[in-house]
């Protein structure tokens, strides 16, 4: 299966997400999953982690990968996979123009913002959401596709179970909204990643179609920070490795799932940590990020041994 490139409402598929044949000349980090287990195990952090075989389905490490957490932004995909059911359906064109509502403004992450154009594309609105998050991108997109409560029940059809985002993107919460943005667990991220990788979501095209939208992504500092690639130009293969990743931060939340792919194998992984924030402080946040890296020195380890 391969992740595509969508420009003006076509597909290409010249990039693949499937093992490459390059070597990957990199040093190995040397981690053991016993060691990536008790160091989660021994954390202040709530963890849910799985790292598997996207072919096999092999279990490389797992702690607590049913556990539901707050995931922050990764829930944006299940909005990018209704996008691409709706293109599917012919209910949304991927030239339609999409305005950006002022009402729908929110702050932090996205490009959209700083930018001076008031309405663009809807695959270039999916775009930016799949390459930084955008999160006006995100409520104007959710606004058009029916809410929240449209891509609830799209996930519910295809059987996707412990991933639900619950609301748009607010700069605060009320006592009436929902309390966080997006839940979901390790095993239900890898679950919906494998079936985008197989074409399996909706149909080829619609997972290819995702896959696409989420391939640039810029936020490489989690799990991903361990591969050494260009946040800013990753999408062919470097050092016969390829991803595709999506994340997610929040105060005392860290989310980073994907696929990576090497010489020797593919694997799906999701890592969701949750801990008590401490303001500007918040030294937990250092461990935190100090374990994902280590879980992506394990994956890489993985798919190039």
């Amino acid at each position: 299966m391969t992740a595509a490139a969508v420009h003006d409402g076509s597909i290409d598929t010249a990039h693949d997400i499937t093992p490459t044949e390059a070597p990957a000349r990199v040093a190995s980090c040397a981690v053991s999953a016993t060691a990536l287990t008790a160091a989660l195990t021994a954390s202040a952090a709530m963890w849910s982690v799985l790292l598997s075989d996207a072919d096999t389905g092999e279990m490389l490490l797992h702690h607590s990968p049913d556990t539901v957490l707050k995931a922050a932004s990764v829930a944006k995909i299940l909005l990018l996979v209704e996008a691409a059911r709706q293109i599917e359906t012919g209910a949304l064109r991927t030239d339609e123009m999409l305005a950006r509502d002022p009402e729908l403004r929110v702050a932090d992450s996205g490009i959209w913002q700083h930018l001076h154009v008031d309405a663009l594309r809807v695959d270039d609105v999916a775009r930016l959401i799949g390459i930084a998050s955008d999160n006006w991108a995100t409520n104007v997109l959710l606004a058009r596709v029916g809410g929240p409560e449209q891509v609830s029940a799209t996930a519910a059809t295809l059987g996707i179970r412990d991933v639900a985002l619950h609301d748009r993107v607010r700069d605060r919460r009320g006592p009436s909204d929902p309390p966080t943005l997006s839940t979901g667990s390790a095993q239900a991220y890898t679950d919906v990643l494998i079936r985008l990788r197989r074409g399996a979501v909706i149909t080829p095209d619609a997972s290819s179609r995702v896959l696409a939208w989420l391939r640039d992504g810029l936020d490489l500092s989690m799990v991903a920070a361990a591969w050494g690639l260009d946040p800013l130009a990753h999408t062919a293969a470097d050092r016969g490795l390829t991803a595709i990743n999506k994340t997610g931060t929040d105060d005392g939340v860290r989310a980073d799932v994907g696929i990576l792919a090497g010489p020797s194998r593919a694997v799906v992984y999701a890592c969701i940590a949750n801990w008590a924030g401490e303001g500007d402080a918040d030294p937990q946040r250092d461990e935190v990020l100090d374990l994902m890296r280590a879980i992506g020195c394990f994956s890489r380890d993985a798919v190039t041994r």
